[in-house]
This record gives C-alpha cells, sequence and structure tokens, in this order.
C-alpha cells in the first residue's frame, strides 16, 4: 500500500503538523526519536524544518550522516511515539537491546535515497538530506532539509491529498504537550 508521492506534493504530508518520528544512521548506528516541531517549507525543491535538541543522539547521526528520515506516524502508533520520546538512544546503547529499534521492536525498511531506516506502519515517509545552516542549527537546533523521496499509504494519501475517512486508526497525532494528544478531525470544504 506504500506508493511513491510526487516530490511537488510532499510538502502536503507535513503541511498539518503533525507529530512525526526522525530516525537516523550514521556508521552503523541508529536511532528514532519523537518531534513536533516540524513544517514544510518550499515547495520546488520540497523542503522541511525541523527542531532537533543538540543532546540528542539522533542530532549526533544527523549531523554525522547529513540526512534523516521523517515518518509520520498514526493514531494507532500513539504508545510507540511517547515511548521512542521519553527514552534515550544514548543510554539503550549501553544495554542488551542497543538502540530503540530493538528495544521497542520496531520493523523498518530501508528508504530509497538515505541511509537512514523508514518505520513500517507508519503512514507516510520523507526522505531528507540536511541544507547545512550552521548558525540556525546552532543557535536555534533548526534543521533545514531537502526532501529527496516521499511515500505514503495509499489508504489515507492519494493524488496529493489526505483522506482518513474510512480509517481512524491512521489518522495522524499531534501533540499538544504535557502528554496529550490529538488525533487528526474531519476534513471540509468551503
Amino acid at each position: 500500500m506504500i506508493k511513491s508521492v510526487e516530490l511537488s506534493k510532499a510538502y502536503r504530508l507535513l503541511n498539518h503538523g503533525p507529530t512525526v518520528l526522525i530516525s537516523s544512521r550514521h556508521a552503523g548506528k541508529h536511532n528514532v526519536m519523537a518531534a513536533a516541531w516540524n513544517m514544510p517549507l518550499d515547495f520546488e525543491p520540497p523542503k522541511i524544518a525541523i527542531v532537533v535538541d543538540k543532546n540528542t543522539y539522533t542530532r549526533e547521526l544527523i549531523e554525522a550522516s547529513g540526512s534523516f528520515a521523517i515518518n509520520v506516524p498514526c493514531r494507532a502508533q500513539a504508545e510507540v511515539v511517547v515511548k521512542v520520546g521519553s527514552s534515550n538512544g544514548r543510554e539503550l546503547l549501553k544495554k542488551e537491546a542497543n538502540n530503540k529499534f530493538l528495544a521497542f521492536d520496531l520493523p523498518t525498511f530501508a528508504a530509497s535515497k538515505i541511509e537512514a531506516p523508514l518505520l513500517e506502519s507508519c503512514i507516510a515517509w520523507l526522505e531528507c538530506k540536511v541544507i547545512a545552516e550552521p548558525h540556525i542549527q546552532d543557535t536555534y537546533d533548526l534543521f533545514l532539509a531537502e526532501v529527496v523521496a516521499a511515500q505514503a499509504d495509499s489508504r489515507v494519501f492519494s493524488d496529493g491529498h489526505w483522506h482518513f475517512e474510512e480509517h481512524d486508526e491512521l489518522r495522524t497525532i499531534h501533540h499538544i504537550a504535557g502528554g496529550s494528544f490529538m488525533a487528526i478531525g474531519e476534513a471540509f470544504k468551503i
């Protein structure tokens, strides 16, 4: 059910502000973290902005590799988002399950243009290459990236548009602080 998304429509995968999972990989090490501060920036070529704190293991891997993936989880994955978001990748390196993928039994599949793994069961994936902007990265923890490939679950995204009507469990989730989330609501046109 995973279908390529035309890059000129890739911004629509983030335009509604979902909480996402950022996956990264470098030199055989990989990690995943939750992030609520992300947004599309441009259409052609598609670009995004995302905040990644300088103290995270994911950031270390992003800076080393120059790439990352944005995985858009759905309502059915809310518990995974909380687990991933409240655990420390560096701490897990010291344990038998030495990464979040093993610790939380998160199956992945290969990205098409970057090294970072993509998480199964998500509903959209954006493969991103960092646009080096050291000042804003260091000062604001803000990363800009070009989307080099995008895919989505055709049950809820096709022809450049989201359509969740028949799949409540696949609605995107939105962190609204204090451990509370909302699922995207009913779509309507004016």
